[in-house]
């Protein structure tokens, strides 16, 4: 039966490439993603899924279920297909989303024998308010038993840790006043952004080695002859696990606290974006998932482990399913995320090349699940385990 899904996938090559191309020369940003919901989506019905749209009151997220009636395992593929603002699929969702599609029609056209139920998952926003952060929250992926997204890269990399994320900005209200002839009427908002990057600076020495905060000034003031009456600074703060986060966030939050006492302008701060957890890697979901990869002609030599790699709201689903989110290579370049060279790797024969091993692990890695329940109860343990720590 593996062997069956493996042609089933191969046969659709043409079609996968046309799909994913196609979102790929169609770049929309995150909640605006109608045209690659609508092609993903109708692709899915047409291979005999039952697809509903808005899911969790969002206009481009979907679900996808092809359903045994069966018991069995229900397993989970994770599509993104958002882009970047100017860059277009420079993170290669455009391959993302075609991957998923093409794992769960894949691994449906085996679960009649297997039992069990295939899900695919439309993900919206990734690269802002992602939509599996609402998912996640809302207990729409709970009845999971496995979740799986796989990403492009500039080399193959098993699923590793990803850094959790807070998106804070922080607004300070002053008073403006003409800068030459009165400034001592004025209270200089920008001053306190200003001492608050000063402030965190200071604090860096501080922090632990896999801390990372970096932000920019979004408003500063209008001319250089009134003082600054409004000023905004948006930051990312990012650490390896969201308990260690919490703690940093609050410190964080006092530079700001301390720049508004002592400038006087008043301080409110909030999240501008989502905020993602850490990834919690499945191992036993992972090491089978490598050892499809490496069944398709991938050697160990080229996997590496993935470690912080920035920040998914893949995080979020694995702290409530068991998770997965490997990487393929699209490139013999070492191209970096988000930028021109990565665009034209996920388009390129190379990156679709990258899209249809990762499809086919994932759907043999489903596969696996449905038929071997020693192996599934061994992913739902480690889970379990997990969650009790």
């Amino acid at each position: 039966m593996k062997d069956q899904i493996k042609v089933h996938i191969e046969n659709q090559r043409d079609r996968y490439y046309e799909i994913s191309q196609y979102i790929g020369h169609h770049p929309e940003l995150g909640h605006q993603e109608f045209k690659a919901a609508k092609t993903l989506t109708d692709e899915l019905s047409q291979q005999g899924f039952k697809v509903t749209m808005g899911t969790c009151g969002l206009d481009t997220a979907f679900e996808a279920v092809y359903d045994s009636g069966k018991p069995g395992a229900k397993i989970g593929f994770m599509a993104e297909y958002d882009a970047l603002p100017e860059l277009g699929h420079a993170c290669g969702h455009n391959l993302i989303g075609t991957m998923a599609i093409a794992a769960g029609i894949g691994l449906s056209k085996a679960i009649s024998e297997t039992g069990g139920a295939v899900y695919v998952y439309g993900t919206p926003a990734e690269e802002t308010t992602g939509a599996k952060v609402n998912m996640s929250d809302e207990g729409v992926l709970s009845h999971l038993d496995a979740a799986m997204m796989v990403h492009p890269s500039a080399e193959h990399m098993a699923s590793g840790s990803s850094l959790a994320m807070d998106a804070i900005q922080f607004e300070f209200f002053g008073r403006a006043s003409h800068a030459a002839n009165s400034p001592h009427k004025g209270i200089n908002a920008l001053d306190a952004v200003i001492q608050t990057f000063n402030s965190i600076n200071a604090l860096r020495e501080h922090l632990p080695s896999d801390v990372r905060i970096h932000g920019i000034i979004t408003d500063g003031g209008y001319a250089a002859n009134i003082v600054p009456d409004y000023a905004k600074a948006q930051f990312y703060v990012r650490s390896a696990k969201r308990s260690d986060l919490n703690t940093i966030l609050e410190k964080v939050k006092n530079c700001a606290k301390g720049a508004s006492l002592a400038t006087g302008a008043r301080l409110e701060s909030s999240f501008y974006e989502f905020s993602y957890d850490d990834m919690n890697t499945n191992e036993t979901l992972s090491g089978l998932f490598t050892s499809n990869v490496l069944g398709l002609g991938v050697t160990k030599d080229e996997i590496k482990k993935e470690e912080d790699g920035g920040s998914l709201d893949m995080g979020n689903v694995s702290q409530v399913v068991p998770s997965i989110h490997p990487y393929v290579k699209i490139s013999d370049t070492n191209c970096d995320y988000h930028t021109h060279e990565f665009r034209e790797a996920a388009l390129s024969q190379q990156g679709f090349e990258g899209l249809m091993l990762g499809a086919t692990s994932m759907a043999l890695t489903g596969y696996d699940l449905m038929t071997k329940p020693e192996l599934l109860k061994q992913v739902k343990d480690e889970f379990e385990a997990w969650k009790n720590k």
